[in-house]
């Protein structure tokens, strides 16, 4: 539970808080997680037969909360594969003055960019790469609670702060490929999701753990 003040705050408390991998906890959000329908979509997009669950996410910023920095995703998972992709759904209609998820197209091609965690200093360093790249910068003006995004695990992309009185309610999912292995940890945030969401399994095991399953 967080109980600061938003100015006492670093960047990266005051974009979002976050709950992970509430499908093991409440069995309305499993039937959500593990839907056949959003899976599908992720594994077409992917162009593979079959996905797993990395874990979900709950995502809440908060009215007056920050901005997001340029990052991502795929910086903190220890996987062997591009083949990832996260959901982004709202929960409730979303505007831009909310923190509408804004993404540099095209910027997945890039991979692994560095040891970039979400801070002030990912928002400066890959912010240039996205101005010198000359990437186009896309988000939507409006989401329905229900809509979703897509966007693979290596793609670009920020947020601005929630300029409104509401809070603004995300759920994610992550997906990745079967098939795909465990990777040594780059950085202490891989190593801590090695443990925390991929069951503990070691560097070159598959993805395969109970919290993993395929769906």
């Amino acid at each position: 539970t967080e109980t600061r003040k938003m100015a006492e705050r670093d960047t990266y408390g005051k974009a979002f808080l976050q709950i992970m991998n509430l499908w093991r906890k409440d069995e309305g959000v499993q039937q959500f997680t593990l839907a056949k329908r959003f899976a599908q979509i992720a594994a077409n997009l992917m162009g593979v037969e079959r996905v797993r669950i990395y874990h979900d996410q709950a995502l809440f910023k908060e009215a007056g909360g920050g901005p997001t920095p340029w990052h991502q995703d795929q910086y903190y998972w220890p996987l062997d594969t591009t083949n990832t992709v996260t959901m982004w759904m709202p929960l409730v209609d979303i505007s831009i003055e909310m923190g509408m998820l804004t993404f540099a197209s095209g910027s997945q091609e890039l991979g692994f960019l560095g040891n970039l965690e979400i801070s002030d200093k990912s928002e400066d360093v890959l912010g240039d790469i996205v101005r010198e790249k000359g990437y186009p910068i896309t988000r939507a003006e409006m989401m329905q609670a229900g809509d979703a995004t897509f966007h693979a695990g290596w793609t670009l992309h920020n947020a601005p702060g929630n300029s409104s009185k509401q809070t603004r309610e995300v759920m994610t999912v992550i997906y990745v490929a079967d098939g795909a292995k465990i990777t040594q940890p780059k950085n202490r945030h891989q190593e801590a999701d090695r443990i925390a969401w991929l069951g503990g399994f070691e560097p070159g095991e598959w993805v395969s753990s109970e919290l993993n399953p395929i769906v």
